[in-house]
């Protein structure tokens, strides 16, 4: 974390106007970042002034976002994973130190007992002659002292964590970034937040008895007895600080809280449509969602009990295919039995059998070849440069040999060394692999080539096979990798390093998006995002 504010600091102490790209389109300012991450410090150099000074600049702007939304990402896992170990920690001491009470699974089957044989009596009749009622309060209090130790012991493990190690970094965060909210409800929080920058630098165990401290809306109640003391009746500082920091961290998520200068957590207000206000009506039309809450909510309903009643005539005739209504864990559970393996049909095993004995193997560098030759993907890949002087046709050649090179994890190097010793084939150098690579191949590219491919193949497919191709399976895969990549990240669910990919899959047939997400991203955010950009 500090050395990603050092990072930030250094970008802004160039002194970029707030307000340069002001009316400019974010694809056209990417589009200057993509073209400036690819040039050399003697391609800048023979630039005019302007284009080097523009392209440094918005360089510079975005990467400055980036490092903001990174500061506020690792801000968001940090509180997470110091408060879970905390929290696991304690309840492994727990689980060790546990001891069960004499006679208390006695008491409990004297409780059922006495419950099953006079379920019409009143509790002192039926209950109290069984367990005295002064045993069944100390149950009770025995219960309640080690919920409150649980607590209690959680609090000491967090406090420990973040005083000894994550505190240290607290007062250069907050002086990189610059919270800010809209919503008067969490005012509290901000001035919270200029309550820890007030004191940065300070030795004081506790804030002064002239402060204002925030309490409701940041300290929860069952941390109220660990900020305040009760002689003094001031707040310490560790305690509190890390209280801001979890309610920081919970209005962040949920956009209240947004960050000056930021890409991922800016302003919320800033993603809707400059005249979204003036306008509304059209967005929601062309949206095809009602404005009133109250209709979505009741078409929801509609199709929930049309579907529970269908589920229900089905149960009473036995066609559900085996579905029924259980319990679990003392609930009610709609139960859906694993289907069986299906009898494989004949015609696409004999289909299988006759490209098999046609076409043989099929040489994927054929196969790429061919999917360009029907789609045009590679028209796909555009040139981060000013302009293109290589010719279309060996410029294709070379957009296919990469896409190879990449897809396979071959390499570019291995790639041209292979053209190299083909003979009669005009062999393409690594360096002019790696220029066309440095120049065409980026993320926006190659999700626009995939785009046109699965788009290509949804329109050829016959849909009384293959269906009409509305909808898509979801679902994420942990891939392992060193613990030196950079991307690498350890999955508490999964266990071991590596990185996790979000696929989009038609069907079971084409998969449409990927994408690589962080350990922690929520699956649902994945999702959405992946259908938005689909």
């Amino acid at each position: 974390m500090l050395a990603e504010i050092v990072k930030l600091e250094r970008v802004k102490a160039i002194g970029l106007p707030a307000a340069l790209f002001e009316g400019v389109s974010e694809k056209v300012v990417a589009g200057w970042r993509a073209r400036a991450m690819k040039m050399y410090p003697s391609d800048f150099e023979a630039a005019a002034a302007p284009v080097r000074v523009t392209l440094l600049a918005a360089l510079c702007r975005v990467r400055q976002a980036e490092l903001i939304d990174g500061l506020v990402e690792l801000l968001i896992q940090l509180v997470h994973k110091i408060s879970v170990r905390a929290e696991k920690k304690v309840e492994g001491e727990l689980n060790v130190e546990f001891r069960r009470v004499q006679g208390k699974i006695g008491i409990l089957v004297k409780l059922a007992t006495a419950a099953l044989e006079l379920p019409e009596e009143i509790v002192r009749k039926a209950i109290y002659p069984v367990v005295g009622e002064r045993t069944l309060a100390d149950i009770i209090a025995e219960a309640k002292a080690n919920e409150k130790e649980l607590r209690t012991r959680v609090r000491t493990k967090l406090r420990g964590s973040f005083s000894h190690h994550y505190r240290r970094g607290l007062p250069k965060l907050l002086k990189a970034v610059r919270f800010r909210s809209s919503n008067d409800t969490f005012k509290p929080v901000m001035d919270a937040l200029d309550l820890l920058k007030r004191y940065d630098g300070s030795d004081a165990d506790f804030y002064a008895a002239a402060e204002a401290v925030p309490l409701e809306h940041v300290v929860p109640e069952d941390w109220r007895d660990a900020v305040l003391d009760l002689d003094s009746g001031l707040v310490e500082r560790i305690p509190y600080e890390l209280c801001v920091l979890v309610a920081l961290r919970k209005a962040i998520r949920r956009r209240e809280i947004w960050v000056e200068g930021a890409n991922t957590w800016r302003n919320p207000d800033e993603d809707l449509p400059a005249d979204f206000e003036d306008n509304r009506d059209v967005h929601y039309e062309a949206l095809a969602k009602p404005r009133d809450p109250a209709d979505i909510i009741a078409d929801l309903q509609k199709r929930h009990v049309a579907a529970l009643d269908r589920l229900n005539k089905g149960l009473k005739k036995a066609t559900t295919g085996g579905v029924s209504i259980t319990r679990r864990k003392g609930e009610p559970w709609i139960s859906v039995p694993p289907l069986g393996k299906q009898i494989e049909p004949e015609n696409p095993e004999a289909l299988k059998e006759e490209i098999a004995r046609r076409w043989s193997v099929i040489d994927l560098l054929d196969l790429i070849k061919n999917v360009d030759h029907a789609t045009k993907f590679t028209g796909e890949f555009t040139s981060v440069a000013s302009r293109t002087v290589t010719d279309p046709k060996v410029l294709r050649r070379r957009l296919l040999l990469c896409t190879f090179g990449l897809g396979t994890n071959m390499g570019i190097k291995r790639v041209a060394d292979g053209t190299a010793a083909i003979e009669g084939m005009e062999a393409d150098t690594e360096a002019a692999l790696r220029r066309t690579r440095r120049l065409f191949v980026n993320r926006d590219n190659l999700r626009a080539a995939i785009r046109t491919v699965v788009n290509k193949t949804l329109e050829v497919r016959d849909v009384s096979l293959w269906g009409p191709g509305t909808a898509c399976a979801s679902d994420s895969r942990k891939f392992g990798s060193w613990s030196a990549n950079f991307m690498t990240e350890w999955h508490q669910r999964y266990g071991g390093a590596g990185i996790m990919v979000y696929w989009h899959v038609e069907r079971k047939n084409v998969c449409i998006y990927s994408q690589v997400r962080s350990t922690t991203d929520s699956e649902v955010v994945s999702m959405i995002e992946g259908l938005l950009l689909i």
